[in-house]
C-alpha cells in the first residue's frame, strides 16, 4: 500500500508541534530547549573560557566543542547505555560541523566554547533537535554569531516527500524510506549538514530540499523568537528592580 497520507494527519511539509525556549538552565552561560513532537533537547553553553591544556590553544581562533547525549530511557526500544558511544561521538562531531560556520571563533583566541546537549525523550529527529537547541543556547550565551542554524529531517516514505519524519515513518516497512537530516543557515540558504539514511535520486533530493525551504524559515523564526522572549524577560526584570 502506497504511503499517500501521513499516519498522523500532517501535511507533507508540516512539522510536528514545536516548542523553543532560551535561558532554561540558570547556571549555564547560555541555554536552550527545543522540542519537536516527542523529541526534546536541552542545550547548555559554557564559555568562551580559556582552553586547557594550553597546548591545545590557538592564538588565532577559539575552539567549538560539542557533546551529545541521550538519556538511558529516552528512545524507542532498548535502554541506551550510559556514557559515550560510537553514535554519540559521531553526532557530537556532526553538531560541531553544523554549528561552526555560524560562530565567529576568530573573536575568541585561545578559548573554548563548550556545548552540552541532553535528550531526555526522543522520537526521531534527535540530532536535528540537538542542533536547533544548541543554536538557541549559543545565542543566549551572547556568543558572536552570523545567524542561527536550523535543522530538520526531510525525506521520502514510499515516494512521498515529507518533512520531519517521526519514528513510525522512519521504520515504515511497506516501502522504501529515505531519512535526510539537514541543517541550514536560514539567512543564506547555506547547508551545514546533509546526511542520508536510504537511497534517493539527485533530482528527488533537490526537490525535497526545495520543498523544505519554507520549513527552515519557520523554525528559524521560532528559534529567534525564543531568544527575543528571553531578553524581553531580562529587560522587564531590570526595569522592575
Amino acid at each position: 500500500m502506497a504511503y499517500k497520507k501521513r499516519h498522523d494527519g500532517r501535511k507533507p511539509d508540516e512539522t510536528r508541534p514545536i516548542t523553543a525556549k532560551a535561558g532554561v538552565i540558570p547556571k549555564a552561560d547560555g541555554s536552550g530547549y527545543f522540542k519537536i513532537g516527542k523529541t526534546e533537547a536541552y542545550a547548555a553553553v559554557y564559555g568562551p573560557r580559556e582552553l586547557h591544556p594550553r597546548s591545545m590553544q590557538d592564538p588565532k581562533q577559539g575552539l567549538l566543542r560539542c557533546t551529545y547525549n541521550m538519556m538511558p530511557f529516552s528512545g524507542q526500544g532498548d535502554r541506551v547505555r550510559p556514557g559515550p558511544s560510537r553514535r554519540s561521538k559521531e553526532i557530537s562531531m556532526v553538531m560541531e560541523n553544523a554549528l561552526r560556520p555560524i560562530v565567529d571563533l576568530d573573536a575568541y583566541p585561545n578559548a573554548v566554547v563548550d556545548v552540552f546537549v541532553e535528550l531526555p525523550q526522543t522520537d526521531a529527529g534527535s540530532r536535528c533537535a540537538a542542533i536547533s537547541a544548541a543554536a538557541i543556547a549559543l545565542a543566549d550565551a551572547g556568543v558572536k554569531m552570523r545567524d542561527v542554524v536550523t535543522a530538520v529531517a526531510v525525506g521520502f516514505v514510499d515516494g512521498l516527500i515529507v518533512v520531519d519524519l517521526d519514528y513510525e515513518e522512519e521504520a515504515w516497512k511497506e516501502g522504501e524510506v529515505a531519512d535526510i537530516p539537514v541543517a541550514m543557515i536560514p539567512s543564506t540558504g547555506e547547508i551545514t549538514l546533509l546526511q542520508m539514511d536510504g537511497k534517493v535520486e539527485k533530482k528527488d533530493l533537490l526537490a525535497a530540499l526545495k520543498q523544505a525551504q519554507p520549513v527552515f524559515q519557520r523554525i528559524a523564526e521560532i528559534q529567534r523568537g525564543a531568544v527575543k522572549q528571553r531578553y524581553a524577560e531580562i529587560n522587564d526584570s531590570i526595569e522592575k528592580a
